[in-house]
């Protein structure tokens, strides 16, 4: 049997999943049902207390919408992480951090690393294994955005070779990326640091020409500036990578004796399996650290984990909170129209159809809540996206999935069963006493 369900497409697994959630509260609702058609009184209780019910119904849909918002963000942020560190196969740095070195290096975050030097830069790009390496500086801005020296040839992976005007051909031009207010034509002065020291280490002399500007990549790299790395060293009175004489070459092949340091290198290798006999070789080597950014993320994804469950653990009790909320207003609002229901009794209603019209009350205000809830959910999310994206420049889109639906479904299924219980207590009343009021 069970070899049966995992050969089944997921997608088949989880519309099964779905029906199964759902099918208690709705087998429950057939039984009650069954012969009666209590839904023409129903609406005019509805009606009739239409104030009552709509706060019951907000706060069913507050409570949903926000478990359906926080696990569709908590998605969608692994899934945008995961695409910003897709460029990045192998990462060499100097030992210490790799989470440190991989916010740097794939994600721009200032950080202060140490410096790998030309010979190890040289053994990292002359590797038989590697198509590429590309050393990074960092450390320079304009305008809050971050200017990375680089090399053309990562500049062309990284944006596919999707370029708007032309790759640069001189240590003063530069390309920016594609949130970057500046336009092609446009002159500027890198200044060291951020904010207040930006404002006050302006590298006044030196003028960078924008020629190009990068394709969207979703990632923080849309918010920066790329410059040859020969233009960062220059800009700071380093040697340029390059011996004297060597004219105005740009990139690599770059002479260790004139290689001022990169905190990291970005490599692709000439085969995707080297990527692991690469960082076996790198790590080896004393003065230097090679790591995957996506192993690096899976630990912290582990540990996002850890807050998911911490988080999904909240929402249940909040559900749980909720229906013990909405059992208890179900109560009251059965109270409120008790005489109705007596003087249906009275006149020889059954109690199954009494029954009926106080469990189809209940099931009313779970189910609009719930949809109403997971339209919210859907709109919640996609402000939470927008906000995080504005603030990580990391593209995140968080959409509802199967997780969602299930956790709607079984949500919906367990109310309407635990409606059963004020729908019999609303039987024991007694009807003269209710009628008299």
């Amino acid at each position: 049997m069970m070899d049966l369900w995992f050969s089944l497409p997921a997608a088949v697994q989880d519309s099964l999943m779905t029906l199964a959630l759902v099918m208690p509260g709705a087998l429950a609702g057939l039984y009650i049902l069954r012969g009666y058609a209590p839904w023409g009184l129903t609406r005019a209780i509805l009606l009739r207390f239409r104030g009552t019910v709509a706060v019951f119904v907000v706060l069913i849909a507050a409570s949903v919408g926000l478990g359906i918002a926080l696990s569709a963000q908590e998605r969608g942020l692994r899934h945008g992480t995961a695409m910003a560190a897709d460029k990045f196969d192998l990462v060499v740095a100097a030992p210490g951090s790799e989470i440190t070195a991989m916010l740097a290096a794939v994600y721009l975050q200032p950080s202060d690393m140490g410096l790998l030097d030309g010979d190890a830069y040289n053994a990292v790009a002359t590797h038989e294994k590697v198509e590429f390496a590309a050393p990074l500086a960092f450390g320079d801005s304009y305008n809050s955005a971050p200017v990375v020296g680089t090399t053309a040839e990562f500049l062309s992976y990284l944006s596919d070779g999707v370029i708007v005007g032309r790759m640069w051909h001189d240590s003063e031009e530069a390309v920016v990326g594609a949130l970057v207010s500046l336009e092609i034509g446009d002159t500027f002065s890198p200044a060291h640091g951020e904010g207040e020291a930006e404002e006050e280490d302006v590298h006044e002399d030196h003028h960078l020409h924008v020629v190009g500007r990068m394709a969207a990549t979703g990632t923080p790299w849309d918010r920066a500036i790329l410059i040859p790395i020969e233009a960062v060293w220059e800009v700071h009175g380093l040697a340029n990578g390059h011996r004297f004489g060597a004219g105005a070459q740009l990139g690599a092949p770059f002479d260790p004796e004139y290689f001022p340091g990169t905190p990291a290198i970005v490599v692709h290798p000439k085969e995707l399996w080297a990527s692991y006999s690469l960082r076996s070789e790198f790590t080896r080597e004393a003065q230097m650290m090679a790591f995957f950014p996506g192993t690096v993320l899976a630990s912290l994804y582990r540990i996002m984990g850890d807050i998911r469950q911490a988080m999904s653990f909240m929402a249940l009790v909040t559900q749980i909170l909720v229906a013990a909320s909405v059992l208890a207003s179900l109560f009251i609002l059965t109270r409120l129209f008790s005489r109705t229901l007596s003087l249906l009794r009275a006149i020889g209603a059954p109690d199954r159809f009494v029954f009926a019209v106080v469990w189809s009350f209940g099931a009313a205000l779970l189910v609009a809540g719930c949809l109403l809830g997971l339209g919210g959910g859907i709109a919640m999310a996609a402000i939470l996206s927008a906000v995080v994206t504005a603030r990580t420049d990391i593209y995140i889109s968080a959409t509802l999935g199967w997780h969602e639906i299930h956790f709607v479904a079984g949500f919906v299924s367990a109310a309407l069963i635990l409606a059963l219980i004020p729908a019999r207590l609303a039987l024991k009343s007694d009807i003269v006493a209710s009628l008299r009021g």
